[in-house]
């Protein structure tokens, strides 16, 4: 009952944070400008969540996030710029490929640990990138040129659905056998878990919400190219989990929003930008190794009571 309540008081208070920008931006209080950086915002949040749940929740190291983001962008792309296909459509197909992407690189490779792991999902990203630089039919190395269909409305409905999809997944027996992954995997799979079915899981499940936000990327932007997919933009999806803590999705929502707060603002000195990221990051390795909620959460809704695990 009283999770219950917890869960329709958060939902009430997202329809009313909706609900307050959409009247802003109805009445010209938000320009373009500033709508451009809410629908960033969303696509951080999702891409932070997503990996969150393959880092933080299972504890498999993965550096190649940014493939699956270039998978959903192109492939929804595609839908609707080669196939006539309307927007929705087809960012299910940008989030369908992209899982199915997570699936097949997945089962071979999360057999992997440690650097093993993250170094076959980072050549997996730098595949993909180099698939799309030599695929005319989605413009090369040149890009693609995309309408833009993505608004604030589309960004935040992918943000509610990914947390929801992933904050139930967490509390679940499912969720609760990733964890015990995390934890220690050679105890869990003493223990009878299926360790290898659940990293899959988690990954899948991951690299399908990384493909929701790339195919509203792809329809925000006007045009997508292969380098924007490289592996810094894995890296700095990277910096959204760890900055907010290993296992916190709370706090990985709270870093995307900092962080683009931040990248918005200083977005005319790039170099003041890098120095205020590796700042932030020293300071936070050093007295707050854990990020900055650990594994705690901030809302009943996403967790109820404190998860166990060891500090990252």
């Amino acid at each position: 009952m009283k999770k219950s309540k917890a869960f329709l008081s958060y939902s009430i208070l997202a329809l009313v944070i909706y609900a307050a920008v959409q009247v802003m931006i109805s009445s010209g209080m938000i320009d373009a400008y500033y709508q451009n950086m809410l629908v960033t915002m969303c696509i951080n949040i999702m891409l932070a969540v997503s990996l969150h749940i393959v880092i933080g929740i299972t504890g498999q190291f993965s550096i190649g996030h940014a493939g699956f983001m270039a998978v959903g962008a192109y492939f929804s792309a595609i839908a609707t710029m080669k196939f006539g296909l309307p927007f929705p459509v087809a960012i299910l197909i940008g989030a369908v490929v992209a899982g199915l992407a997570g699936l097949l690189v997945g089962v071979p490779s999360l057999r992997l640990k440690g650097d093993y792991l993250a170094i076959a999902t980072l050549g997996f990203a730098e595949i993909i990138r180099i698939v799309f630089v030599n695929v005319e039919f989605v413009g090369g190395a040149a890009g693609m040129v995309v309408n833009q269909m993505s608004n604030w409305t589309y960004a935040y409905v992918g943000v509610i659905l990914t947390i929801l999809v992933i904050a139930n997944f967490t509390n679940s027996r499912h969720g609760r056998g990733c964890i015990s992954i995390r934890e220690d995997e050679i105890a869990a799979d003493a223990m009878g878990i299926n360790t290898t079915y659940y990293k899959v899981v988690a990954f899948t499940i991951g690299s399908a919400f990384a493909g929701v936000a790339g195919a509203i990327y792809a329809h925000n932007f006007f045009i997508i190219q292969p380098t924007t997919f490289g592996f810094l933009k894995s890296f700095d999806i990277l910096i959204l989990v760890v900055l907010g803590g290993l296992g916190s999705l709370s706090g990985s929502v709270i870093a995307a929003v900092f962080l683009t707060f931040v990248t918005t603002y200083l977005a005319n000195f790039p170099e003041t930008r890098m120095i205020i990221y590796s700042l932030v990051l020293i300071i936070v390795m050093l007295y707050r190794p854990t990020g900055l909620l650990g594994t705690k959460e901030i809302t009943s809704v996403f967790k109820f009571g404190k998860r166990g695990g060891s500090s990252a």
